[in-house]
């Protein structure tokens, strides 16, 4: 009896340190953070999205997206983003890279095909093409492109907007962004927002 009840006890005293536990750490400290998240960074917390002038949700500055028409072809009038290997560009819900080796003839091929379009919808030649402009990121959904590759558009987009250059280019250089405190990593330029700063300047 007394070895029952000793067992008893026990199993009662994991349940309450399970219930107690659960609600601390299950309820608790999820509301905590939920709440420091929510009033110390408000729109990191809730997904970066991004708004048009309107406040409509266009996307998220953490995602990358395509502009493209609906086969797939690069519209003239957007800067474009780098190459997606997640999905069929830019899937959220396939996020990954082309997993290709340097030397892979497929990717080698690629490359070599999105040098000769970019080459010829930009007027450079291809040694002139930055490198993330050719090659996908390892996730896929990368949302920057280098500054080079944003200038290197510039032309392009004002021919096809029927914006002076000079423009184009200050709104580009509006949206570098720095290293991440000032040493990490490269500057980049997000390509969302810089597109939909594009269409606001233009009353798209």
């Amino acid at each position: 009896m007394s070895t029952t009840r000793s067992t008893l006890r026990t199993h009662w005293v994991a349940l309450r340190a399970m219930l107690v536990l659960t609600l601390l750490l299950g309820v608790g400290y999820t509301a905590v953070v939920t709440g420091i998240g929510q009033f110390a960074l408000p729109a990191q917390a809730n997904g970066s999205l991004v708004r048009d002038a309107d406040g409509a949700v266009v996307g998220s500055a953490l995602v990358g997206q395509s502009f493209a028409d609906a086969e797939g072809a690069p519209l003239p009038e957007w800067f474009q983003p780098r190459p997606s290997a997640a999905g069929d560009g830019y899937d959220g819900g396939a996020s990954s890279g082309s997993n290709f080796g340097p030397e892979n003839a497929d990717l080698v091929a690629a490359i070599t095909e999105r040098q000769a379009a970019i080459g010829e919808a930009d007027g450079v030649a291809p040694g002139e093409i930055p490198v993330d402009a050719v090659t996908a990121s390892g996730s896929g959904l990368d949302p920057h492109i280098s500054p080079a590759y944003a200038r290197l558009q510039v032309a392009r987009v004002a021919e096809a907007r029927g914006l002076p250059e000079t423009e184009v280019s200050a709104l580009v250089e509006r949206f570098v962004q720095g290293r991440d405190a000032g040493y990490l990593g490269d500057p980049t330029v997000n390509v969302l927002q810089l597109n939909l700063a594009l269409a606001e300047l233009v009353g798209d």
